[in-house]
């Protein structure tokens, strides 16, 4: 995880209607490049190229690719009040999904800090490679901000007879999806699907724009029927825009094909505890219910919908609890809004930093969160669905996925916001 701060400066060089973004970072006691950037991109008005683009610090990894595609960086330069939170940079992989891998801020007496678990992106471009750690890009999910689509979390189902792929079915049609995960404590756990089919999708376009004081960038997968996988065709749209006041992450769905589809979309970015001291970090969750887990290895859902009051899961007060030992991989749902917002918090009182994570989209039905007591994040994955949607140990409860009848589309959209724990 990165720990301190490091000074960012990104020039544009337009080259025959080609874009290239060069962002080179000095990060800790070493230099190295974050992100580099080369795609043929719509113009983005308002950019500007230093005077002196060898004056910038750090040192250049040209061409660096995550997933088979040059890496992202939005990038503003940090306002003259230092007393106030403020983002700065977002990184993003269009070759693992939009993959929102890393957001660093300025924290008042802290400087630049990423607020993303992540490891660098040379490390990222090792692990993300597809091989017999990453079958269908499982690596995506285990740092960083995944975006998930078309089903958040696990789905449970009879494993073919080859072992690659678990059958179920929504309204009397069969989906065979990816059986890519299952438990760790035991090797004849059960195999399963999990976090949806664009962990490792290219986007299929790009378009980097200006926003009033920051950038934005949106990628196009035009995913079909996700290799065979989904009952009719899907285009989606992921858009990440940075400002100083707030990041913001949308994502598009819409049925391009001929038969209704079920869609579920989430995202699963692991939040630094920037201070390091996961004890005292508060976590407030406007959630009066949790799903109940056969365990913490399957984490297979029982259909039980629990009350949290009164147990050690009820994350509701205004200030937040602390984390202190709790495990966390749960499922938190019936939930409040403000004014129609869902605001889900995390709280690092150490570091005099908090930020809020905004669901603006009436779809989110559940948050997933998974912190493990022996580690300094919080993953927070505000989520259309229940795991296991199909299930039929739900019975008639609705469980999230959105029905979309051809032509038709459905957003998710989630913003962030920094702030202080004493305000």
């Amino acid at each position: 995880m990165l720990k301190s701060s490091r000074k960012a400066s990104v020039y544009l060089l337009a080259v025959s209607a080609i874009i290239v973004i060069v962002a080179f970072i000095s990060i800790g006691g070493h230099s190295a490049s974050r992100a580099v950037f080369t795609a043929a991109l719509f113009a983005a008005p308002g950019l500007k190229q230093p005077a002196n683009p060898n004056s910038m610090q750090g040192e250049s990894v040209p061409g660096i690719q995550v997933g088979g595609q040059q890496v992202v960086l939005l990038h503003r330069e940090p306002s003259a009040n230092a007393s106030k939170a403020e983002f700065i940079s977002a990184t993003i992989l269009p070759g693992r999904g939009m993959n929102l891998f890393q957001i660093e801020a300025r924290i008042p007496g802290r400087g630049i800090v990423p607020l993303i678990a992540s490891p660098d992106l040379k490390e990222a471009s090792r692990q993300l490679n597809n091989g017999p750690d990453d079958v269908h890009g499982v690596r995506s999910f285990a740092f960083g901000g995944a975006f998930i689509a078309p089903y958040p979390n696990r789905i449970r189902g009879k494993l073919t007879d080859d072992g690659k792929n678990i059958v179920t079915s929504w309204h009397g049609k069969t989906l065979k999806l990816p059986a890519v995960w299952k438990g760790k404590s035991n090797p004849n756990t059960e195999l399963h699907a999990i976090h949806g089919l664009i962990l490792d999708r290219k986007a299929d376009e790009l378009k980097l724009s200006s926003i009033p004081g920051g950038q934005s960038i949106t990628g196009i997968i035009h995913a079909g029927d996700f290799d065979g996988h989904w009952l009719s065709k899907t285009d989606l749209a992921i858009a990440v825009a940075l400002s100083e006041h707030t990041v913001e992450a949308t994502i598009k769905a819409t049925n391009v094909g001929s038969e209704p589809e079920p869609m579920g979309i989430g995202w699963h970015p692991y939040f630094s505890i920037v201070s390091g001291d996961r004890k005292q970090a508060r976590l407030q969750i406007p959630a009066s219910k949790m799903a109940q887990v056969n365990n913490y290895d399957d984490v297979f859902p029982t259909g039980e919908i629990l009350p949290v009051d009164g147990s050690k899961y009820d994350f509701r007060t205004p200030a937040g609890k602390a984390l202190e030992d709790i495990f966390l991989d749960d499922n938190f749902s019936h939930l409040s809004r403000q004014n129609g917002v869902l605001v889900v918090s995390l709280l690092d009182p150490a570091a005099k930093y908090g930020i809020h994570i905004e669901g603006l989209s009436p779809q989110i039905k559940t948050v997933q969160v998974y912190a493990p007591p022996d580690k300094a994040f919080a993953a927070i994955e505000e989520q259309f669905n229940f795991a296991d949607p199909f299930n039929s140990i739900w019975g008639k409860l609705d469980t999230g996925m959105v029905t979309l009848a051809p032509g038709q589309s459905v957003t998710w959209k989630v913003r962030l916001r920094l702030f202080m724990p004493t305000e």
